[in-house]
């Protein structure tokens, strides 16, 4: 290696890799609450509000039919006339009728549009739950891995094969070799 690289902090690093963590347990919990959410609005549209306008047409049918009936019997009986109040009951009831129809009928589409519209979208949002439950939690453990092998780079030795931590000859004496000890000592 002939230069060495200059990697004074990893703290960028490991800080990106704790907001990547953060970020993740945020995330999770929304998209599964989005998920949940398509769930229970697709269970509403097709049982709930198909079952409640189905009940409602019955209902209201039922009410028109004992309208109608009245009106019937007021004028098979010759004994008195129909009066407006049954014939704007009659009326009432066949508004009534026809918008607890149109309402399922309008359920009936939705119903159909929803999966249309919405599947591609859950495509993408299970795609996106995929990626950070598989993929994220692999690049965080990558990003430990570069912080570790960039502490462990950061630790080798200068070039020149000197170690980094050796002392410099400016702050200890030299040392005098056993024969240059003796000739001092001879007169």
């Amino acid at each position: 290696m002939a230069e060495r690289a200059n990697v004074s902090s990893v703290d960028s690093i490991e800080a990106f890799r704790t907001h990547l963590i953060a970020f993740l347990g945020k995330t999770k919990p929304i998209l599964e609450d989005a998920s949940d959410e398509v769930s229970r609005t697709r269970q509403w549209l097709q049982t709930d509000r198909r079952m409640h306008w189905e009940g409602q047409i019955r209902r209201r049918a039922k009410i028109l039919q004992e309208a109608e009936q009245a009106v019937f019997s007021a004028r098979l009986s010759n004994l008195r006339e129909t009066t407006s109040a049954e014939l704007a009951a009659v009326q009432r009831a066949k508004r009534s009728l026809h918008e607890a129809e149109e309402k399922l009928r309008l359920i009936k589409k939705w119903n159909l549009e929803f999966d249309h519209r919405v599947d591609p979208l859950v495509k993408q949002l299970e795609s996106l739950r995929t990626m950070l439950g598989n993929v994220m939690p692999k690049a965080v453990a990558h990003l430990a891995q570069i912080v570790k092998t960039l502490d462990a780079y950061a630790g080798i030795a200068a070039p020149g094969g000197a170690p980094s931590a050796a002392p410099s000859s400016e702050t200890t004496p030299p040392q005098e070799s056993p024969e240059a000890k003796n000739e001092a000592q001879e007169p």
